[in-house]
């Protein structure tokens, strides 16, 4: 059994709505189930956790955002309904106006029965661990939710000419869990099942720089009592675009490994062309490996454990 928990589905609809991301990143291109079931069949994947991705839903139109998660979701739910067996799927919701959040955050999980929802690390420059978020992360926490964490274009935009992806999503993944951890919400929420997509981004490395701050002004720790270090490890991490040596290694530094799931970030990991195996790199595990790919998953998604 193997278990992509992190690969996407972009239907048309939500492609056609969306603007051009910016970021030297091209609008993404509409990618259908079957594209995704194809992959899966040459590379010998067996499930896959479904999300729509980045850019998100806000893009300064709450109306619109509004319409616009029901239809992502109702997607979702389209592609979970094809054989739930095979597919787990997250949905999103309409930040940043708390109460559509909420509205649409009991219809995707009472109603459509998705597994889970998609945050992305910022809804229009607002971090993930703002204040102004705590009713949806105690609602969140209330239904002990899970909830993938995926990077987007950084709210202060992109100052060199490489495409967003190349460093700035995992940069935008540290600022989203440092905030996270440091404004308490993780404190205050702890029943929330959080994946962070690709590794952490840098948080890894950066791990015991970014629990200093307790040490050097701790005044801006009170908020985390646990110790940053501490809070890392509550984390599930996938490997995304991270499936190699160092990354896996770094995160096994601040996780323990049964926080570790495989994923692709399909369609934007670039496959090996031998079919079969999707991620040769990860050799190095040897029979740690089938853990990784299959068991580690049940933690988020229970019908699957």
């Amino acid at each position: 059994m193997r278990v992509d928990s992190h690969a996407h589905v972009l239907p048309r609809a939500y492609i056609d709505a969306i603007p051009q991301p910016g970021g030297n990143l091209p609008k993404p291109p509409v990618v259908t189930v079957e594209m995704l079931e194809g992959v899966m069949e040459r590379y010998a994947i067996d499930r896959a956790v479904v999300s729509v991705g980045p850019p998100g839903l806000f893009f300064g139109d709450q109306g619109q955002a509004v319409e616009l998660g029901r239809l992502v979701n109702e997607a979702m739910a389209a592609v979970r309904d094809r054989d739930p067996d095979r597919f787990a799927a997250l949905g999103m919701v309409p930040l940043p106006s708390i109460d559509a959040a909420l509205d649409e955050l009991a219809h995707l999980l009472d109603v459509l029965a998705l597994d889970g929802v998609i945050l992305t690390s910022h809804i229009a420059g607002v971090y993930l661990g703002d204040r102004s978020f705590d009713p949806l992360m105690a609602e969140l926490d209330r239904r002990g939710a899970y909830v993938f964490i995926h990077p987007t274009i950084p709210a202060n935009g992109v100052a060199l000419a490489h495409p967003a992806w190349l460093y700035e999503f995992p940069f935008d993944t540290v600022r989203a869990v440092a905030n996270l951890i440091y404004s308490g919400t993780l404190e205050r929420y702890p029943n929330i099942r959080w994946q962070v997509a690709h590794l952490g981004g840098a948080a890894p490395f950066l791990a015991h720089r970014i629990a200093s701050l307790t040490a050097r002004e701790p005044g801006l720790a009170t908020a985390a009592p646990a110790g940053t270090l501490a809070y890392l490890a509550r984390l599930y991490y996938d490997t995304g675009l991270s499936n190699n040596e160092i990354a896996v290694t770094a995160a096994r530094q601040v996780a323990p490994f049964h926080h570790l799931l495989f994923g692709t970030d399909w369609p934007y990991l670039a496959m090996p062309e031998a079919p079969g195996d999707p991620a040769p790199e990860l050799a190095f595990l040897g029979a740690e490996r089938t853990a990784l790919e299959s068991a580690h998953i049940g933690a988020l998604v229970p019908r699957w454990a």
